[in-house]
C-alpha cells in the first residue's frame, strides 16, 4: 500500500467533512431564526380574539 497514493483520498474527506459541517452549521443558524419567530407567533396569539372587534356607541 503505498501513502502517496492515500493522501488526496484522505484530504478529499476531510475537505467533504469540512463542507458537511459547515452547511449543517448554516442550517442550524437558520432554523434558530426561524424558531424565534415561530415563537414570537406563538406569543401573539395567545389571545387570537384581541382586535377583531369593534364597539361603537351612536
Amino acid at each position: 500500500m503505498n501513502i502517496s497514493s492515500i493522501s488526496p483520498s484522505i484530504s478529499a474527506t476531510q475537505l467533504h467533512n469540512d463542507i458537511s459541517v459547515a452547511v449543517l452549521s448554516k442550517s442550524l443558524d437558520f432554523l434558530e431564526t426561524v424558531g424565534d419567530g415561530m415563537q414570537k407567533i406563538m406569543e401573539s396569539s395567545v389571545n387570537p380574539n384581541l382586535g377583531q372587534n369593534i364597539d361603537i356607541k351612536l
